[in-house]
Formats: C-alpha cells, structure tokens, sequence
C-alpha cells in the first residue's frame, strides 16, 4: 500500500497557507486590536485572487479572531475587561486538565525543552520584547499540552488564544513582569515530580493571574 504524501506548506491551496498565516499572526498579536483588514488589500499582500482571501477571513470569523459588522467592516476584535475576564474562565478550566494528561507524557526531554523556552520567555521580559513574550509563552503551553493527546481541547484553547491575541499584545506593551517566569518554573517543577495537584494549581495560577494582571 503506498502512503499518500502529506502536504507542506508549500502546496497547500492558497486559502488554507492565507489562514495558516493570518492565524499565527492575530494569535501572536501581529495584528492590533480594532484593526481592519480588507479583502482587496490581503489578496494583494499574498499574491491571491479575491476568492481565498474571502475563504480565510469567512473561517476566521468563525474562530471569534475577525469580527464582520453589519455594514461588511472586517476588523480585529477589541477585547472588554469583562471579556478578558471570561477568557481567563475558560483557560482556568481547559489548561489545567490539558496539562493533568500530559503528566504521564512528560519525559526528561520535554522537560528540558519547557525549560528551554522560559528561559527565553525571561529574556524577552527583561528586554521588554511583548512580541517575543507571548510567542515564547503559547510556545510552552502548546509544547506541553501536545502531549495531552486531547486534539478537541487543544483546539478549544487554540480559539481563546486566538481570539486574545492583538489585546494581549498591545496590554503586555512596556510591561516587565516576572510573573509568568516564576509560575512557568512552578508547571516544571511539578512535572518533574509528577506532582499533578500541583501541576493543575500551577496552571490555573499562570493563566489567571496573567490575565488579570493586564486589567487590574
């Protein structure tokens, strides 16, 4: 039986690589809050015609990372306190489970590498880089939350972080917390102990007490 390639990046249809990468981008906070996006100006951005521009903003929309006005404005959505607040709700649900059944996947290797990255995560703190920061930070929660094997709550919270990405960015701006370093070392320590009450307590405290700290 011959095992049919796998497509790249490359040949993939040209309205999957423009979701592909608008995604990335609004979850990354590339894009600002209350920005508009047009679809004219993204088919001529990515060299496409009009229809996989309309195709990657249709599915964007759906995910909550574009909001459409009535009057047909494509734009980034602004985020409330309360809506920010609610965001912070269903990481404290979701995270802390996908992390409990990661916990028996969680080889030296892996490890190493969380750690790898907060490290990282800390320099781009003292830098003041918010870019670099909340790359670094999805970077380590996805890095262990892959090994939960729970694809449908992954990508539930792969919709919230979407859907907070420009506001997080623009509120991590000129911020120089240590907070999400020191609590990152408290997820590592409780997975090298294979501590899973605290490994869910140390989660629940990074993704709510960040949160909540842009909006107090």
């Amino acid at each position: 039986m011959i095992e049919r390639e796998r497509p790249t990046e490359t040949n993939l249809p040209a309205h999957e690589r423009l979701y592909r990468t608008l995604r990335t981008r609004i979850m990354h906070g590339a894009t600002p809050p209350g920005a508009a996006l047009t679809l004219r100006g993204l088919a001529a951005e990515f060299g496409v015609s009009m229809t996989p521009a309309r195709e990657a903003v249709r599915r964007l929309v759906a995910e909550g990372a574009l909001k459409l006005s009535a009057s047909g404005r494509v734009s980034t959505p602004e985020l409330t306190g309360e809506r920010i607040e609610e965001l912070a709700a269903l990481r404290a649900l979701l995270e802390p489970e996908l992390a409990a059944r990661a916990l028996p996947r969680a080889h030296s290797a892996l490890i190493e590498r969380m750690a790898t990255i907060n490290g990282g995560i800390e320099e781009m703190i003292v830098k003041g880089d918010a870019a670099g920061y909340l790359r670094g930070n999805l970077e380590f929660h996805r890095t262990l939350y892959l090994r939960a094997q729970a694809p449908a709550m992954l990508g539930l919270i792969e919709t919230v972080w979407l859907q907070a990405g420009p506001t997080m960015r623009l509120l991590y701006e000129g911020r120089r917390e240590r907070q999400a370093g020191e609590n990152h070392r408290k997820i590592i320590a409780a997975l090298a102990a294979g501590d899973e009450p605290g490994l869910r307590l140390a989660v629940r405290m990074d993704v709510t007490q960040g949160l909540r700290m842009l909006v107090s």
